[in-house]
């Protein structure tokens, strides 16, 4: 990559760099995982950063790396064992909620755990990344009939398992 290619890249990531991060987190549910989530796939696009120059915004290209990877450590956890360690790791301080919709959060997160991989895809690329359906069958190389159809299902279930989802939304 050369030095202006590099520039355009930096620029790029310091744009997106919030935006891209709370779709990992929210593919991940965990901070750490999603930094981890996040390098790699900007690593990946970087690779083809100059292939992508004329293509405009390079966003639908790195929603695919993310949700591809994420997919790809989905399938190797389900191999692994919990491992236990003779000493607890120190707590990390917690910062507080700006928002001050704590419990809101915390179960919308329980409940986005509570998905299958591709229902959380489906629920982040529609509703937090606001992509609209065609453009996310093409992330997760589905029909858009399959995109509706698990919209669908998945907000049915999260209404199930999330209430209070449900009662933030009638007040509004």
């Amino acid at each position: 990559m050369d030095g202006a290619a590099e520039r355009e890249f930096r620029e790029y990531v310091a744009a997106r760099q919030g935006a891209l991060f709370r779709t990992a987190i929210l593919l991940t549910g965990h901070r750490q995982d999603a930094e981890d989530l996040l390098q790699t796939a900007l690593a990946k696009l970087a690779t083809r950063w100059t292939s992508l120059q004329g293509s405009g915004s390079p966003d639908a290209y790195l929603r695919k790396i993310l949700y591809h990877q994420q997919v790809s450590l989905w399938r190797r956890m389900r191999h692994r064992r919990e491992r236990a360690y003779a000493e607890l790791p120190e707590p990390v301080a917690q910062v507080a909620d700006p928002a001050g919709n704590t419990e809101l959060r915390v179960a919308l997160a329980e409940a986005l755990r509570g998905l299958t991989p591709r229902q959380r895809a489906v629920i982040v690329l529609r509703y937090y990344e606001d992509l609209p359906e065609a453009e996310i069958a093409a992330i997760l190389s589905c029909s858009v009939g399959t995109v509706r159809s698990q919209t669908h299902r998945t907000l049915a279930r999260l209404r199930v398992s999330c209430p209070e989802l449900s009662l933030t939304m009638e007040m509004r």
